[in-house]
């Protein structure tokens, strides 16, 4: 039995609120349980340095937590004059993750940034950002190309990200903070609206687990992803 009482394929309830920032290009909230991401999309009109003259656009990410998101406070990292390897290491793959979505061509040589807050931490966090944040992002192209400043559609697919593990012994999808803190096994899985698979961080905590079980973990991303796209459509149609 889960501590949360779900069955061992089921997500924890999703919702994701568009538009919640005023000034920001593209917006949303999402929701997956107890933990709570705000993200946003910011167009930059030109592209980092290192793109000039390339015609290529660009999308990165940046990723932050609340000090009382967690039990305890947490120390902001502009306090402490830099940020942690977690953070970073957090930031770049929600920036990979998006941008495997894009086709770069045809966003031009600007820049997309997508921040994600999070406001309420259970577990998660991660996957919640990149799954909101391609929200957030769809939301800016949306208004790029409704003002024209670009011709054809740079979203190639939807991005969605959900994390599994072994819990007690059993393979569970979307797991909390109680089940994340004592899983033998984690990994997020990274994927695209078809299936395609972008990225997947999977480790053994203080348990092994063999290929089949790796595979299964494999079948309940896919199926939490297809939940998560649908959330992403029903929050989008609202726009």
């Amino acid at each position: 039995m889960r501590p949360s009482g779900r069955t061992l394929d089921q997500l924890r309830s999703v919702s994701i609120e568009i538009g919640v920032m005023k000034h920001a290009e593209g917006s949303c909230l999402i929701k997956m349980g107890e933990t709570h991401v705000l993200c946003t999309a910011t167009i930059e009109d030109k592209a980092p340095q290192f793109l000039k003259n390339t015609g290529l656009g660009w999308v990165t990410a940046e990723y932050g937590m609340l000090p009382r998101a967690t039990n305890s406070r947490t120390r902001r990292e502009a306090a402490a004059g830099k940020q942690s390897g977690r953070t970073q290491e957090i930031q770049r793959l929600i920036g990979r993750s998006l941008r495997a979505g894009v086709d770069r061509s045809a966003l031009g040589e600007r820049q997309i940034v997508v921040d994600c807050d999070v406001i309420q931490a259970d577990g998660g966090t991660r996957c919640a950002s990149i799954t909101g944040g391609w929200v957030a992002l769809r939301l800016a192209v949306n208004k790029l190309l409704k003002t024209g400043q670009i011709v054809s559609d740079p979203i190639i697919d939807h991005v969605a990200a959900v994390s599994c593990g072994i819990y007690a012994g059993q393979e569970v999808l979307d797991l909390d903070y109680d089940e994340d803190s004592t899983a033998g096994t984690d990994g997020n899985f990274v994927m695209t609206g078809r299936k395609k698979l972008i990225e997947i961080q999977m480790s053994a905590e203080g348990a092994t687990f063999s290929r089949a079980q790796m595979l299964g973990l494999l079948d309940l991303a896919e199926l939490g992803a297809d939940h998560l796209v649908a959330a992403q459509l029903a929050a989008l149609a609202q726009a």
